[in-house]
């Protein structure tokens, strides 16, 4: 088997949410926890943290290096081009890709659609990150794979702005849940077990509100166990939405 390489996507300049990536969580950063959670695959041979060449994120390269994972920097503004040299770096065979803005991905879901990939007759996109063909997913416990050689190909070939920002779309796009070449690149998925197949469970660091969600969601599981699995997670959301249901129904 060729090497598997997660590479994580970090930066300090987002949009919506500027500096979230050194966002506290539980006395740490975003980027460590999220890190300190991957790193607990047992199927990946690497684990990069790919983030822009610029001074500002030099503090990203720090926790980094703090979490024992390699880091390379690259282009800012063309994230395909950071995400092939980073695995072109790493002598990957396999991408495994997850957002840093997923702050509680889960590795016995990344293990178990890298196992999936691996076991695939053809090249292609495989996702458990979000839902996929009715899979039952919550958004980010899981990761993408895919292969080089295709990373490679839309390397070489890709000038559209989304896609050299939005590396699923190069493959897929989950807003139509339509892949953009099944021929070249085929699209595959798991069905989520159905203990925790929860869609509506958004587990992203996006905007403010979201990131006072998962502060909380961490203050409150974390000292219990650092390694709090979905199931914990789902059962602390519905407390929250319980709770929240009764502090309006009095107010009513």
């Amino acid at each position: 088997m060729g090497r598997v390489v997660a590479i994580i996507q970090a930066r300090m300049g987002s949009s919506r949410l500027p500096g979230k990536s050194m966002m506290d969580l539980a006395g740490k950063p975003l980027i460590h926890r999220v890190l300190e959670r991957i790193t607990q695959a047992k199927l990946l041979d690497e684990v990069v943290l790919a983030i822009p060449d610029t001074s500002e994120n030099r503090v990203l390269a720090e926790v980094g290096e703090e979490c024992g994972v390699k880091v390379f920097s690259g282009s800012e503004g063309n994230l395909l081009d950071r995400y092939y040299k980073a695995a072109l770096e790493s002598d990957a065979e396999f991408i495994v890709r997850i957002p840093a803005d997923n702050a509680t991905p889960y590795s016995v879901e990344i293990d178990k659609i890298v196992e999936h990939h691996l076991g695939l007759e053809r090249a292609g996109f495989t996702s458990n990150l979000a839902q996929i063909f009715n899979s039952g997913y919550p958004d980010g416990i899981g990761a993408e794979v895919f292969d080089f050689s295709l990373l490679e190909e839309s390397w070489m070939r890709e000038t559209q702005p989304d896609k050299l920002e939005h590396i699923h779309l190069n493959f897929f796009d989950y807003s139509s849940q339509q892949g953009v070449d099944e021929k070249w690149c085929p699209i595959s998925t798991i069905k989520c077990p159905p203990e925790y197949a929860r869609p509506d469970v958004v587990l992203d660091v996006n905007t403010q509100v979201q990131y006072e969600y998962m502060s909380k969601l961490y203050a409150d599981l974390y000292p219990k166990n650092p390694n709090f699995g979905i199931l914990e997670i789902i059962e602390w959301h519905d407390a929250q939405l319980a709770k929240l249901a009764l502090e309006r129904s009095q107010v009513d």
